[in-house]
């Protein structure tokens, strides 16, 4: 069952104002095993509200974390762009916070590992806090310390009463995923030294409107920042927003780092001058976006089916979560694409929800030559081009849906 959101998840306002609804969809990541393609399968709402308090995003329902993350496929390591991209920011933190064996690094939704194992390869003392068991065991396996638990404020002060302290806690793409968001911020204010750093990731909201990235909307995203919601946050728990970057990672990412004390410095303030200049605080920035997903999903449609009925053949790469929302809120389904690959061994064999595509390993590619490919995991391109560039080579082309519809 899920729960319908009444009120702000930051800061309680009730006068919540919609602005896009993608239907009733299973869960992104869902994937069933082939006995399970004839049963029901358990659909939610996925609407989006605009807090005009506080400014923040968010999804109408809430599902127990339980259901949505205790078992869950997406493991960190399968992507070289998330490693490379995890490696750079451990090592920078490493040197500019002069890190070492009296210091503590503390992941929350560590994953497998795949941030934590840099800090660890230079001798810095680590702990991840992960709730999916099956992913805090792999973590276990690569020797990474690891609290199989969903990290909020009462885990936080167990934490501290055994003597934990960080000189860095990471958040990587998990503040999204949270219910209790202020619950959560007061945790790392508990657990961070008076000279520590919390360094957080986000996917920006500003993209997400601005590119029509409506992909990224789905059941396990409770939340969708700008900076100015993100600094009503923090602010209100204690904490403040020193420096912030914008990446272009997962088509547009907030990366900024919060502390006990100290000034904002200029990006901060630049980027919620900004803001106010871009209209993120008020609702008329948001209002059009669901009209602009509708065209993309007729373009879309338009173009996949007008190469199916010309005898294309066409697959899909990246059994993603965005990619579920793409292909339910679409409906494309096996009447116009023939599978999906992608490069995680634990989806392999199974099938997509809502569109039952079986998975393959991206190897099908070359073996099956289909003549287009719907590229779901588009925020990963550079990456899969470069996996793929035999495929190309051999007259192979990409379809690629966000921000808009084209064939490259």
């Amino acid at each position: 069952m899920s729960e319908r959101q009444i009120a702000c998840r930051s800061c309680g306002y009730q006068e919540l104002q919609s602005f896009l609804s993608l239907g009733r969809t299973p869960l992104a990541n869902a994937l069933l095993t082939e006995d399970k393609l004839g049963d029901p399968e358990e659909t939610y709402p996925l609407e989006l509200v605009f807090c005009s308090q506080c400014t923040l995003v968010q999804l109408t329902e809430s599902l127990s974390p339980e259901k949505l993350f205790r078992d869950y496929v997406y493991f960190s390591s399968f992507s070289e762009t998330m490693l490379d991209h995890a490696e750079a920011l451990s090592s920078a933190l490493i040197g500019s916070k002069n890190l070492g064996a009296q210091s503590l690094v503390i992941e929350v939704a560590s994953n497998d590992g795949y941030l934590l194992q840099t800090y660890q390869r230079e001798g810095v003392p680590v702990l991840g806090i992960e709730p999916a068991t099956n992913i805090a065991r792999v973590a276990a396996q690569r020797d990474i310390r690891t609290i199989n638990d969903f990290f909020g404020e009462t885990l936080a002060q167990q934490l501290v009463e055994d003597g934990y302290k960080a000189d860095v806690i990471h958040a990587n793409n998990v503040l999204a995923h949270v219910p209790d968001l202020n619950g959560f911020v007061r945790g790392i204010c508990d657990l961070l030294k008076p000279d520590g750093v919390v360094v957080v990731e986000v996917p920006y909201v500003y993209e997400m409107i601005t590119q029509c990235e409506f992909d990224t909307v789905y059941h396990e995203h409770l939340s969708y920042f700008s900076l100015t919601a993100l600094n009503e946050l923090f602010t209100r728990n204690a904490l403040t927003i020193h420096r912030v970057e914008r990446l272009t990672i997962h088509g547009g990412t907030l990366r900024f780092y919060a502390g006990h004390a100290g000034e904002q410095d200029q990006s901060v303030i630049g980027l919620l001058t900004d803001e106010k200049r871009y209209g993120l605080e008020n609702f008329e920035f948001y209002k059009g976006f669901g009209e602009r997903v509708e065209t993309l999903r007729a373009e879309l449609g338009a173009l996949l089916y007008g190469l199916k009925e010309r005898g294309a053949r066409i697959a899909a790469y990246g059994a993603s979560a965005k990619g579920a929302t793409l292909l339910n809120y679409c409906r494309l389904g096996r009447e116009v694409l023939d599978y999906v690959v992608d490069r995680s061994t634990v989806k392999q064999g199974l099938y997509t929800p809502g569109s039952h595509l079986k998975i393959y390993a991206p190897e099908k590619l070359l073996e099956d030559a289909p003549d287009y490919v719907l590229l779901l995991t588009w925020n990963f391109a550079g990456e899969i081009y470069e996996q793929q560039v035999e495929y190309r080579k051999r007259g192979g082309l990409f379809i690629v849906p966000v921000p808009f519809v084209r064939v490259v």
